[in-house]
């Protein structure tokens, strides 16, 4: 094997010093990027035309029809991209689209009481602090809120306005409460209601664990909020929600309105490569059929809890047809379960390196994509996911095999 093979398979080439520069140095380029593209923007909006912000924008403008008891119309499009345009003075703004079940409202609501740009700083802060915090109590050690706010899907999700943040500390909350604290961990699942597709898996994954308690919660904050949504803004809200779920499978989905590049899924690659909408489904469903054999089994089998949250977070993303690349931050959960199992464990050949990829992916995923046709960030989801099962397989060997040594001594 060449020097760089062994490097790669040992990992040794990843020491905590560089571990160290590399996130300096990427922190210290993409936040000096965002300064400039705001310091370069004409108000509110940047050089292309887009708010800054981007995705936020049907956030705030979701939350001003709120506030005017005109919630139903962030869901048709024509109204909503006239709200937007409200939001910016009338400038002609590129559409961004509502999508978010109906007591999702109440966060929107909440960004639209203080100007766009308090907003924004409201959105983008409370959910970077919330990651963050989440990942520091998972791994509590000196180096966790470098390498994790370093992440860089991260600066993705603060590029676009998006919520990813705030997915992955209630996916990564759950995932550490959930032994100490089912209870918890169950309505921080049910709060994840917000991002429904991120959920397939969850369900599999607590049956197979026998997780009754949590459960149990997350199916009543659920119900919870629906009612308080029922209650709040009434019925017709959930029609035009379940309306525009149609246009939003269609345009934004299947005839890939939001890009292929971005989309981080099976189901994307196929469409990029060309094949039809049946075909890309038909990929789609074996991907999430065999992820959720794998988190059965894994989930009732005595692997280490670690490995468990690791592979689920990494099989949320893989399973669903829609996840973008900044959705991505969700993929920081599985690495840091991976990265706390191995420091406990010890790695094994090839771990560091395929972690790293992880940690890096979002950088290129999308560009890649575009100039290739090559879907990096699928592709080293689905190594991620293999290594995290190879582990516990690993793992569940090494043990039988202690046993059966001390047994015969």
């Amino acid at each position: 094997m060449t020097t760089l093979g062994c490097a790669l398979r040992s990992g040794a080439w990843l020491t905590g010093a560089r571990i160290k520069t590399y996130s300096w140095l990427l922190l210290a380029l993409t936040i000096a990027a965002m300064v400039g593209w705001i310091a370069l923007s004409d108000g509110l909006v940047d050089r292309n035309g887009k708010p800054i912000g981007t995705d936020f924008s049907n956030v705030y403008a979701a939350g001003v029809l709120t506030l005017q008891g005109k919630a139903g119309d962030a869901y048709d499009p024509p109204r909503q991209h006239a709200m937007e345009k409200a939001v910016f003075d009338g400038r002609d703004v590129p559409f961004f689209g509502w999508h978010y079940p109906p007591f999702f409202f109440a966060i929107a609501a909440i960004t639209a009481m203080l100007p766009y740009a308090g907003g924004l700083a409201l959105w983008v802060v409370s959910s970077l602090l919330a990651y963050l915090a989440v990942m520091r109590a998972i791994l509590p050690r000196p180096e966790t809120l470098l390498v994790t706010a370093a992440f860089p899907a991260v600066f993705v999700n603060i590029g676009h306005g998006q919520n990813a943040c705030f997915t992955a500390a209630l996916l990564g909350g759950a995932l550490l409460l959930i032994e100490r604290r089912p209870w918890t961990a169950g309505v921080l699942i049910g709060l994840l209601a917000y991002k429904p597709q991120f959920g397939v898996l969850i369900p599999v994954a607590l049956v197979a664990g026998a997780r009754w308690p949590t459960i149990a919660a997350a199916g009543a904050t659920v119900v919870t909020l629906i009612a308080i949504s029922f209650a709040a803004l009434g019925s017709d809200v959930w029609h035009a929600f379940f309306q525009s779920m149609t246009f939003t499978q269609s345009v934004v989905l299947e005839q890939g309105g939001t890009g292929w590049e971005k989309i981080q899924s099976a189901f994307s690659a196929a469409r990029h490569w060309g094949a039809d909408i049946g075909t890309a489904y038909t990929v789609q469903t074996i991907l999430a059929l065999s992820l959720a054999a794998g988190i059965a089994w894994l989930w009732q089998s005595d692997a280490a809890f670690d490995l468990k949250a690791s592979a689920l977070a990494s099989a949320s993303l893989l399973a669903t047809p829609y996840v973008l690349d900044y959705d991505l931050v969700v993929a920081a959960v599985a690495i840091i379960f991976f990265v706390r199992h191995g420091l406990a464990h010890g790695f094994r050949d090839y771990e560091l390196s395929v972690l790293a990829a992880a940690w890096m992916v979002p950088l290129l995923s999308r560009s890649v994509a575009g100039l290739t046709t090559i879907p990096l960030g699928l592709i080293v989801l689905m190594t991620l996911f293999a290594l995290t099962l190879h582990r516990a397989l690993a793992d569940r060997t090494s043990e039988i095999g202690g046993h059966a040594r001390i047994a015969q001594a």
